[in-house]
Parts: structure tokens; sequence; C-alpha cells
């Protein structure tokens, strides 16, 4: 971070829609002393940028800036830059001391002073750059979301979407240019959404209504995910989520993913987990990716083609491993080698050769050793019976 007593290049700067008049002294000088301005189209014609305009590049990059490393530059961010702006784009790629911001209130902080809502309470996404699915395990009875939106066609799609979520009486309040001389709020629903000539920038704001959304618990119905059968049932998946103990920020390794549904939840159930789910079949990966994309996680899971151990070969090493499938005692020692020391790991198996590799495993590197067998009530005739399912065997171990 900055201290804004170093020598610095660069001045990251909060614009609002009143552009010049929002700004402080200081922000006002750094334009002013500045050699080269970046910033989008909209934001440069707020401060009358001039010939030192430079809008960002498309895809969005932030290497111009870094090559004008030494000479005096400022960029335009949108209220804070440090929220879902260009600021921590910019940072990582920085040393302290290189650069100074001056923020004004963001987008959200806005919209809930427009609302009257206490921003707390609240959920901030950018959809600006985002699938509407970001929005599918955060949404949930009296839930209230603000997101901005990529531009004014944005706010009907997400109403479609959310409409086709179960969300349809859900009240959606769109903000068209906040904090500047255009700025307006219309409040409609997600099902009866009709505005026309939205403005950008827009943000949205929804207050959720209909739907309950998805359980907050492990073990999700299997029927929410896409599936050729090969999938770890529910009553499975929740034992052995909880044997995987998954935590926030954390990297899983899940090999033999089948439909991904173990990565899924692992990614559902701590910030920031992410997955890497291996397969061996490729008619699989689309199920995977599929399953990824609609619980809105596909920016943490990566589904990647190949027959463990070799394809693990160069990938980052995991904080937790999980094997559904293909199972062996090549396997296990290739493991055994190259995971760090504290790493968690768990296997199921159904097979008696499974079974014996992991009873085997359990003798000479200990750890836990479980096996389920579940039943389910079902018809029998004219009556009804317990239909049993393959037993499963669950090895937990710690490297």
């Amino acid at each position: 971070m900055s201290d804004g007593l170093s020598k610095h290049w660069l001045t990251i700067i909060g614009l609002g829609e009143n552009g010049l008049e929002g700004l402080t002294d200081a922000s006002r000088k750094a334009l002013a002393e500045a050699e080269i301005v970046f910033g989008g189209p909209r934001h440069l014609d707020l401060v009358a940028a001039g010939a030192k305009g430079q809008p960002w590049p498309v895809p969005f990059s932030v290497e111009p800036v870094l090559k004008m490393r030494g000479r005096r530059v400022a960029v335009l961010a949108s209220g804070d830059p440090f929220w879902h702006g260009a600021g921590g784009s910019l940072a990582q790629h920085l040393e302290a001391g290189e650069w100074i911001s001056h923020p004004v209130p963001s987008t959200f902080a806005l919209a809930a002073n427009h609302l009257a809502w206490k921003l707390e309470e609240v959920l901030c996404l950018g959809l600006h750059a985002a699938p509407y699915a970001r929005l599918r395990p955060l949404l949930g009875r009296n839930t209230r979301v603000i997101c901005t939106m990529r531009d004014g066609h944005a706010p009907a799609e997400l109403a479609e979407w959310l409409t086709a979520e179960g969300f349809g009486g859900s009240q959606i309040t769109v903000m068209e240019c906040l904090g500047g001389p255009r700025q307006r709020g219309r409040v409609t629903t997600a099902e009866g959404f009709e505005l026309q000539a939205i403005q950008a920038p827009v943000a949205v704001a929804v207050d959720t209504a209909g739907s309950k959304g998805l359980p907050q618990s492990t073990g999700l119905a299997d029927d929410l995910f896409t599936s050729d059968g090969q999938i770890t049932k529910r009553p499975i998946r929740a034992l052995t989520l909880s044997a995987l103990a998954p935590r926030i920020g954390e990297l899983l390794w899940d090999i033999g993913g089948g439909s991904g549904s173990v990565s899924v939840e692992w990614c559902l159930a701590a910030s920031g987990a992410r997955a890497i789910t291996f397969e061996s079949r490729e008619s699989r990966l689309e199920n995977i990716r599929s399953n990824a994309a609609a619980f809105g996680i596909d920016h943490r899971m990566t589904a990647v083609l190949g027959k463990a151990p070799a394809v693990l070969e160069g990938q980052h090493l995991p904080d937790c491993v999980f094997i559904g499938g293909g199972g062996s005692q090549t396997l296990l020692d290739h493991l055994w080698q190259i995971l760090p020391a504290g790493t968690r790991l768990v296997a199921n198996g159904v097979t008696l050769e499974t079974e014996t590799l992991l009873m085997q495993a359990h003798g000479i590197y200990g750890g836990h050793l479980l096996k389920a067998e579940i039943a389910e009530a079902g018809p029998l005739g004219s009556m009804r019976g317990w239909e049993r399912a393959r037993p499963v065997i669950q090895w937990v171990v710690v490297r």
C-alpha cells in the first residue's frame, strides 16, 4: 500500500459522475500535473483530459500504465478504485511508494444511501464483467444485493435470469448515473421488468422474493447436477465433504471428477476455495464445466483432461486431495511423494480391489477408515422395502 508520503509516479483517482466537482484538491492537482491520464472514455470526458487522455485497451490490461513507470501518470477509476476497480489490478504490480490513491464514494455506497440500506447487511457484487450465475450461491429469502452492471441492456438480462431461477417476485431498483446530474432510480420486479432507455453507468439492487435459494449445507440434491450417472451420491457426498473439511482459500485436487459434484460443493463451502477437477474421460469434461458455470464458480473450478498420476505433473500443489475414482497403488505412492506434510487426503471406493487398496494404505499410513452402507426405502411389490446401495469405504489421512 502507499501512505502518500513517499515519492510516487502514479496517482489512482476515484471519480464520480459529478466529475471534477467531486474531486479533492489533491486529485485535481495530480490531474493537472500528469503527463498521461488513463481511464475509460466516459471518465476522460468527465475530467476533460484532452490530449493527455489514454483510453484503457480492450480487452482490459494494466500493461500500458506499467510501461509509463517513472513518468507522471494518473489513472481514473469509478468511485473507490479498490472496490471492483482498477486499483487492485494495478497495485499487485507495484512497490510501496510508487503510487497513491484518492477514492470517492463507491457505487455501492451511493446505491445504499439512495435505498437507505445498511451497507454492512448487503451483498455487493461486480457483475459488469462476470456471469449472473455468480449470484446463485448467494441468493435466498430476503437477501439484498447491489450489483454493478455491464451496460444499459444488462438489467433486463439479470431480471430474466432471476425469474428463471425462481426469484421473479424480487424487487429490482435500477439506478443510473449515481452521484451525478443524470442520476435516476426506477423500481420494478424481475418478472415484470419493462424498463427502457437505461443509461450507463448502471447499478441494480435486488431485494429477493420467491425461491428459498440453494441449501447452505453439504449434500445438495443429485438432480441439481448435470451428470451421465457418474456422480458421488448425495449422502456419500455429504460424508465426503465433512471429511475433506474445506477452509477459506484452500485448493482441492479432485481426482476422477465424474460430474464434478464434490468440487462444486468444495467451492461453495468456503470463501475463495478453489478446485482442480481431473477427469480421464473427455465426454465428462463438459458436464464438469457446465456444473461449475451453473453454480457460478467457474472462476474457481478448473476441469483438466487426463489420467492421474501423469496429469498431476506441473499443477499447483493442493491443500487437500479427493480420490473419487481411479485409485491405485501407483497413484497413492506418487501422492505420498509429492504432497507437502499436512495435506489432507480422502479416498472413496466401492470395488473389492479399491477396498483392499485402502485397507492396506490404512495399515501403512494410519488415518481413519470408514465403511458406509446406506439403504433407501423403495417399492417391493405392493409394499415397500429397503434398497441397499453398494457399500462405500472411505480412507481419511493427513500426509
